[in-house]
């Protein structure tokens, strides 16, 4: 493979805060990597670095010469008063530059050089281009090419620059966040472009589905340094675990030692023979990984939420639309107790406006809603993010609370939680100021889970949250005892949280489908297969929501019921157990004590299984 760009013991740092240190790698002709990090790690300022537009402190970076590099921004900056189509062609190739040339000879009396412009715009096809940055914008939908840059929003401003770059046809891609508001079906779309371009690429993102489909080697900044496995993300995630394993053991095996060398250490007078010295240094060197971090994969959040009813919330019969533009069109629900929902749909469909008429943000034209009086809110949403920038990270949170209650007796320091969601000790104490984007958006995450909600709503909190925080995330919504509604493109995290789905399809046109994303599109893939096959439409599994029309048991709640009731059986059988033997006047007292201990806790789950299966059963019913 030809060499496109290698990387020799490069350092990065911000005054104290070493990002990376003396790192190496390369990219040749034909790689896809994808490059993963915890926020704040250095992913972005290595891209940075890459393209050019920020320096670093030492190391060697070499391209090859004449490669053309395309980079996408995470926060793309264009002049305001470029149309769409004129930004297309703002960052462009010799192509662009011949277009340019064209167009001023055309503007020049005479046309002087005309015939030569137009042999090289044949030669480099330079017709076609201005067709595929139309065709490539359409797919993204944007379609009015002559509307001003100012005008767009944050996100359609990131897809017109994803347009820019992949126009370009560079050598090499470079991309920030590249599905970043991106629906599903250009996700998708992109997922296909991606696969059929002959085109290296070096890619930073936290759509796992994506990295698995397009990527084919993973790179990891991880403690400063980088480690790479030549495979897509689920070879990684194994491997990973392999390799933090193995560092845990050496981990474990020096911590041993070192107790035994530091005695020694303590023991040696001060004038040492060269033997000492070896082992002395050789001690140095030993307590360098004996106070390395351990890697703790199996931490588990198992957070009590405070107290939620039967009743959660009832939509009867709700109306609104904007213009000519429906969000909803007699939109009826009843939300059930510990159900998790996600809300998929494209752009403009209304689900962030589904939300906020939930949290009283945005009033309904017509119809009401009612909720239920034990329901406390916890919402995350793309607007919430604001903070006191001279606050340290730890105070944030202890304004909010000093613990959060876990059940059981049990409780978690605000310190303790925020380490949870990686923020370590010294993170903790920094001022707000300092910390990257995707670390701010980890703390106002901590700020909505720390009020202890029993109803979380989350409007795509995927968005800027590294991949290892994700999955912190996604092991907290599993195992939460409370109800969740989830806006989000990412395939990945819906699949790993939701019992169903809302599908928004434009115009107040909602379904409501029993399972998770690719269950979803799954069916649909096979429904429009059906319907190119057959002259009649196959019938549609999803359901328009009416008042009362209560959804069906998912598969995944049917196994849980049939769960329950053997759990049920089994604890009724031991509660007899227990209830006689605390009868019979023979126990020991060990005994006694152990028995009078249990029977309260086979109780109280008994009555919470069996609380669960009445749910399950008025579902069914």
């Amino acid at each position: 493979m030809t060499p496109y760009l290698q990387v020799e013991k490069l350092t990065k740092s911000f005054g104290d805060l070493v990002l990376f240190q003396q790192i190496s790698f390369g990219i040749a002709e034909g790689q896809r990597i994808g490059l993963i990090a915890k926020n704040g790690s250095g992913k972005t300022t290595l891209l940075n670095i890459l393209s050019g537009k920020e320096g670093y402190d030492e190391g060697k970076i070499t391209f090859r010469r004449d490669l053309r590099v395309g980079y996408l921004e995470q926060s793309p900056v264009y002049p305001g008063e470029l149309t769409v189509l004129e930004a297309c062609f703002y960052h462009g190739t010799p192509v662009v530059q011949l277009i340019k040339e064209y167009e001023s000879c055309m503007e020049t009396p005479g046309h002087p050089g005309l015939e030569d412009l137009l042999d090289r715009m044949e030669h480099e096809k330079a017709w076609d281009y201005e067709r595929r940055a139309k065709q490539i914008l359409s797919q993204l939908k944007i379609r009015d090419f002559n509307q001003q840059v100012k005008y767009l929003s944050g996100g359609q401003l990131k897809r017109v620059a994803l347009a820019n770059v992949l126009i370009t046809e560079p050598d090499l891609l470079i991309l920030d966040e590249p599905t970043n508001h991106l629906d599903l079906d250009m996700t998708e779309w992109l997922e296909e472009f991606l696969n059929h371009e002959k085109v290296s690429l070096l890619m930073v993102t936290h759509d796992r589905y994506f990295l698995d489909r397009v990527c084919s080697e993973i790179i990891e900044i991880d403690n400063r340094q980088i480690y790479s496995y030549k495979g897509n993300y689920s070879y990684y995630l194994e491997k990973r675990q392999e390799r933090i394993d193995a560092t845990n053991a050496e981990i474990a095996r020096a911590n041993n030692l070192y107790r035994t060398e530091l005695e020694w250490m303590r023991r040696m007078p001060q004038a040492r023979g060269h033997k000492a010295r070896y082992r002395e240094e050789a001690f140095y060197d030993l307590e360098k990984v004996a106070k390395q971090r351990v890697y703790d994969q199996n931490v588990k959040l198992d957070v009590k939420a405070s107290y939620i009813g039967s009743k959660i919330f009832e939509a009867d019969h709700l109306y609104k639309s904007f213009g000519d533009l429906k969000i909803l069109n007699d939109f009826s629900y009843i939300f059930s107790r510990y159900e998790k929902m996600g809300i998929v749909g494209n752009n403009g469909t209304g689900k962030s406006t589904f939300i906020k008429i939930l949290m009283g943000i945005e009033k309904p034209d017509s119809g009401t809603l009612d909720i239920g009086e034990t329901v406390r809110f916890g919402y995350y949403s793309q607007e919430g993010l604001q903070f006191d920038e001279q606050m340290k990270v730890i105070d944030v949170i202890t304004d909010i609370a000093e613990v959060i209650e876990l059940g059981n007796g049990k409780k978690l320091t605000a310190s303790q939680f925020l380490q949870h969601f990686l923020f370590t000790p010294e993170t903790q104490h920094n001022y707000v100021y300092k910390l990257s984007g995707g670390e701010r958006r980890r703390l106002y995450l901590c700020t909505v889970l720390m009020r202890n909600p029993n109803f979380l709503i989350l409007d795509e909190p995927t968005n800027d949250l590294d991949i290892v925080t994700l999955q912190v995330l996604e092991e907290y919504l599993q195992s939460f005892k409370g109800c969740v509604i989830v806006v989000s493109h990412d395939r990945y995290f819906m699949d790993k949280v939701v019992d169903h789905l809302l599908v928004f399809r434009g115009q107040g046109d909602i379904r409501d489908f029993p399972g998770n994303y690719s269950d979803y599109r799954d069916w649909k893939r096979e429904k429009e297969v059906h319907e190119k096959q057959a002259a009649k439409p196959q019938e549609d599994k999803t359901k328009k929501v009416r008042l009362n029309d209560k959804r069906k048991l998912t598969f995944k709640e049917r196994k849980e019921m049939e769960q329950l009731e053997a759990d049920i059986a089994s604890l009724e059988i031991e509660k007899k157990e227990v209830e006689d033997a605390l009868c019979s006047g023979t126990l020991d007292v060990e005994k006694l004590t152990e028995y009078s201990k249990r029977l309260p806790l086979i109780n109280e789950e008994l009555e919470e299984k069996t609380m669960r299966w009445l749910e399950l059963s008025e579902i069914e019913g």
